[in-house]
């Protein structure tokens, strides 16, 4: 089902975030932290403090 989405990868955001974020302040933490392209055809997962919440922002 990802590869007809076109995602090459996934990258889990194990460290907590503050999920209220919007689109542009996880934009920010997929550069800053992980030095990675927000824009490129990967999927990028957040979890909260508790870990019992996934955000993928699509």
């Amino acid at each position: 089902m990802l590869n007809e989405a076109g995602i090459d990868r996934v990258y889990l955001a194990c460290s907590p975030t503050d999920l209220r974020k919007s689109i542009d302040g996880l934009a920010v933490l997929v550069r800053e932290r992980f030095q990675l392209n927000p824009f490129t055809s990967c999927l990028f997962v957040f979890c909260n403090r508790q870990r019992d919440k996934l955000h993928p922002p699509v």
